[in-house]
């Protein structure tokens, strides 16, 4: 196994879920990792407490707030460790969590990114919105989970334990080969926040680089803690963001296809926040789709850097519409269709 892995928690005006879940992610980590705090330039006590509480975590400050992606960018160039996980704040780590991963990655030379199992911190009988057992993606480009469809959480009862490749891992707990994260120019900041690592695993896939879930580690994770769940902030930056990454990775004439039909879908779902009267969320679509237009010169830009392939050329691409399985064939469990 690796001699050391890195545990990087990028943090930002977070000093409650510091407080939180810090010590325990140190102890836990220990001996295999070390526990770096990766600070977006907070304005809180983040650091302060930090270094007289638990000085053995390594701080690496940032000049200003470069979102998930920019501020791992920037973090990971300081950091010497091959293995990094990236990890959420407000996840609650659990005893030797780390062991498994490292196994993981020393016996396949080509993983290049790997999540543990991540289940829900307000309610430990379930999988948990962000990453699951694995994320999935269908031929439209909409990402689920092992173990959520869109709302639907599944109870944890062990069905989803094997090892397996998927086609994106969580950014609430990735672990990255860090020869891979640079090989494909790490995350693309222009993405910010959200849906950034589903970008990364599929420049690594592009790059035959593997991607997996291992859920013999298992964390918990708060989520929300960042965007709630339900905001206008993080529907644009959905929204947005999936146009971009399907622009970026995906062949010309199959980009254009999938781009159109979301087009025609995104403006369905607008159509049912208007028939509950939530504008902001409508607002928060047409903002998106306006923003990724108007965006086109610099993700071309950045597109001619990229390979692209087809979904067909992917393993844990869903070759139909989630959409159609679960909204009209009510299909409300992962394993009821794959």
């Amino acid at each position: 196994m690796p001699d050391r892995i890195a545990v990087a928690v990028l943090n930002w005006n977070g000093l409650s879920l510091l407080q939180r879940f810090l010590e325990k992610l140190e102890q836990d980590s220990s001996p295999l990792g070390k526990v770096y705090l990766i600070d977006n330039a907070s304005s809180d006590e983040s650091i302060a407490w930090t270094k007289e509480n638990i000085p053995s975590v390594e701080i690496i400050q940032l000049a200003d707030n470069y979102g998930y992606a920019g501020g791992y960018n920037k973090g990971l160039a300081q950091i010497e460790e091959e293995i990094v996980v990236l990890i959420n704040s407000d996840i609650e780590s659990t005893p030797q969590w780390l062991q498994p991963i490292a196994k993981r990655f020393e016996e396949d030379q080509r993983l290049g990114a790997l999540q543990p199992k991540i289940l829900d911190l307000k309610d430990r009988s379930k999988f948990e919105y962000a990453g699951a057992a694995g994320g999935y993606m269908d031929h439209l480009g909409y990402a689920f989970c092992r173990g959520r469809l869109f709302e639907d959480l599944e109870e944890d009862q062990g069905q989803y334990n094997d090892y397996q490749e998927c086609f994106w891992a969580t950014g609430a707990c990735l672990a990255v080969r860090k020869s891979a994260f640079n090989e494909v120019r790490g995350l693309y900041a222009t993405l910010f926040a959200h849906m950034e690592e589903i970008d990364l695993c599929w420049k690594m896939q592009l790059n035959n680089w593997k991607i997996a879930v291992e859920p013999a580690s298992t964390v918990y994770h708060l989520g929300g803690a960042t965007l709630e769940t339900a905001s206008p902030k993080k529907t644009y930056l959905n929204f947005r963001n999936n146009l971009i990454i399907l622009f970026l990775n995906l062949p010309s004439f199959e980009a254009m296809r999938v781009i159109f039909s979301r087009l025609v879908l995104d403006g369905i779902a607008g159509l049912r926040f208007l028939s509950q009267g939530k504008l902001k969320f409508l607002f928060a679509i047409l903002q998106a789709h306006f923003a990724f237009y108007g965006m086109f010169n610099q993700l071309y830009r950045e597109r001619i850097k990229r390979k692209q392939k087809s979904f067909k050329a992917f393993k844990g691409v869903y070759q139909k519409s989630i959409i159609w399985s679960y909204f009209v064939q009510k299909k409300k469990k992962f394993s009821d269709f794959l």
